[in-house]
Protein backbone atom coordinates (compact mmCIF):
# COMPACT_ATOMS: atom_id res chain seq x y z
CA UNK A 1 0.00 0.00 0.00
CA UNK A 2 1.53 3.05 -0.99
CA UNK A 3 2.69 5.50 1.57
CA UNK A 4 2.24 9.86 1.07
CA UNK A 5 3.73 11.55 3.02
CA UNK A 6 3.79 15.57 3.12
CA UNK A 7 7.05 17.93 3.83
CA UNK A 8 6.96 21.20 5.31
CA UNK A 9 10.14 23.43 3.82
CA UNK A 10 12.63 22.38 5.99
CA UNK A 11 11.37 19.12 6.77
CA UNK A 12 13.99 16.08 6.86
CA UNK A 13 13.51 12.28 6.63
CA UNK A 14 15.60 9.69 6.58
CA UNK A 15 14.61 6.87 3.57
CA UNK A 16 16.36 3.79 4.07
CA UNK A 17 19.88 5.38 5.76
CA UNK A 18 19.54 8.60 3.39
CA UNK A 19 18.78 12.03 4.75
CA UNK A 20 16.21 14.10 2.34
CA UNK A 21 15.74 17.94 2.98
CA UNK A 22 12.82 19.90 1.57
CA UNK A 23 14.77 22.96 0.22
CA UNK A 24 11.62 24.12 -1.54
CA UNK A 25 7.59 24.73 -0.77
CA UNK A 26 5.78 21.99 0.78
CA UNK A 27 6.37 18.44 -0.98
CA UNK A 28 4.24 15.75 -1.43
CA UNK A 29 6.08 12.17 -1.65
CA UNK A 30 4.40 8.65 -2.68
CA UNK A 31 6.23 6.23 -1.63
CA UNK A 32 5.40 2.79 -3.57
CA UNK A 33 7.51 0.40 -2.15
CA UNK A 34 8.95 -0.75 0.87
CA UNK A 35 11.44 1.47 2.72
CA UNK A 36 12.49 2.38 5.90
CA UNK A 37 11.58 5.70 6.90
CA UNK A 38 11.88 8.21 10.05
CA UNK A 39 10.08 11.64 9.85
CA UNK A 40 12.58 14.43 11.46
CA UNK A 41 10.47 14.28 14.54
CA UNK A 42 11.09 11.18 15.08
CA UNK A 43 15.25 10.77 14.41
CA UNK A 44 17.01 10.86 17.50
CA UNK A 45 20.83 11.80 17.49
CA UNK A 46 23.43 9.68 19.35
CA UNK A 47 24.00 13.14 21.42
CA UNK A 48 20.50 12.84 22.78
CA UNK A 49 20.70 9.24 23.54
CA UNK A 50 21.71 9.74 27.45
CA UNK A 51 19.40 7.86 29.50
CA UNK A 52 18.78 4.17 29.64
CA UNK A 53 15.40 4.45 27.42
CA UNK A 54 16.60 6.98 24.98
CA UNK A 55 19.43 4.86 24.39
CA UNK A 56 16.86 1.54 23.99
CA UNK A 57 15.28 4.35 21.14
CA UNK A 58 18.62 4.69 19.58
CA UNK A 59 19.97 0.99 19.10
CA UNK A 60 16.09 0.46 17.82
CA UNK A 61 16.27 3.10 15.34
CA UNK A 62 19.89 2.69 13.98
CA UNK A 63 18.67 -1.17 13.56
CA UNK A 64 15.60 0.05 11.45
CA UNK A 65 17.70 2.63 9.16
CA UNK A 66 20.90 0.57 8.77
CA UNK A 67 20.02 -2.78 7.78
CA UNK A 68 23.76 -3.60 7.18
CA UNK A 69 24.63 -3.31 10.59
CA UNK A 70 21.35 -4.38 12.21
CA UNK A 71 22.60 -7.23 14.28
CA UNK A 72 24.87 -4.63 16.23
CA UNK A 73 22.19 -2.33 16.99
CA UNK A 74 20.09 -5.04 17.98
CA UNK A 75 22.63 -6.58 20.36
CA UNK A 76 23.14 -3.52 22.07
CA UNK A 77 19.36 -2.87 22.26
CA UNK A 78 18.80 -6.02 23.85
CA UNK A 79 21.81 -5.12 26.66
CA UNK A 80 19.72 -1.57 26.85
CA UNK A 81 16.06 -3.22 27.56
CA UNK A 82 17.40 -6.02 29.59
CA UNK A 83 18.90 -3.28 31.96
CA UNK A 84 16.15 -1.07 32.08
CA UNK A 85 13.50 -3.71 32.80
CA UNK A 86 15.77 -5.06 35.48
CA UNK A 87 16.20 -1.24 36.95
CA UNK A 88 12.57 -0.42 36.48
CA UNK A 89 9.71 -3.27 36.52
CA UNK A 90 6.66 -1.30 36.53
CA UNK A 91 8.15 -0.76 32.50
CA UNK A 92 7.40 -5.21 31.97
CA UNK A 93 4.47 -4.24 29.53
CA UNK A 94 6.01 -1.99 27.17
CA UNK A 95 9.56 -3.90 27.52
CA UNK A 96 7.28 -6.98 26.15
CA UNK A 97 5.81 -5.13 23.46
CA UNK A 98 8.54 -3.85 21.93
CA UNK A 99 10.65 -7.42 22.53
CA UNK A 100 7.28 -9.16 20.69
CA UNK A 101 7.67 -6.76 18.04
CA UNK A 102 11.67 -6.94 17.67
CA UNK A 103 11.00 -10.58 17.45
CA UNK A 104 8.39 -10.20 14.53
CA UNK A 105 10.73 -8.29 12.40
CA UNK A 106 8.70 -4.97 13.00
CA UNK A 107 11.23 -2.51 14.00
CA UNK A 108 9.44 0.89 12.93
CA UNK A 109 6.48 -0.42 15.45
CA UNK A 110 9.05 -1.33 18.29
CA UNK A 111 10.55 2.54 18.26
CA UNK A 112 7.42 3.69 18.02
CA UNK A 113 6.21 1.82 21.37
CA UNK A 114 9.92 2.49 22.78
CA UNK A 115 8.12 6.40 22.67
CA UNK A 116 6.49 5.13 25.63
CA UNK A 117 9.69 3.77 27.15
CA UNK A 118 11.27 7.35 26.78
CA UNK A 119 7.83 8.56 28.14
CA UNK A 120 7.50 6.29 31.35
CA UNK A 121 11.26 6.86 31.93
CA UNK A 122 10.67 10.73 31.94
CA UNK A 123 7.26 10.00 34.43
CA UNK A 124 9.80 8.70 36.91
CA UNK A 125 12.53 11.03 36.49
CA UNK A 126 9.84 13.69 37.41
CA UNK A 127 8.27 12.02 40.52
CA UNK A 128 11.88 11.23 41.92
CA UNK A 129 12.85 14.25 41.29
CA UNK A 130 16.05 13.18 39.17
CA UNK A 131 17.45 15.66 36.67
CA UNK A 132 20.18 15.41 33.95
CA UNK A 133 23.13 16.91 33.89
CA UNK A 134 24.76 18.66 30.72
CA UNK A 135 27.52 16.72 29.29
CA UNK A 136 28.62 20.10 28.00
CA UNK A 137 31.38 21.33 29.80
CA UNK A 138 30.54 24.75 28.16
CA UNK A 139 27.07 25.03 29.11
CA UNK A 140 27.72 25.49 32.74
Amino acid sequence: MPLVIELKSGDKLIVNGAVVENVGSNTKLKILNKASLLRGKEVMSESQSRTPATRVYFALQCAYIFPEKRADYLEAFRTYIHDYAEASPSAAPIVQSILSEVRDDQLYRALKTATKLVEHEEELMRITGITLVSADPSSS
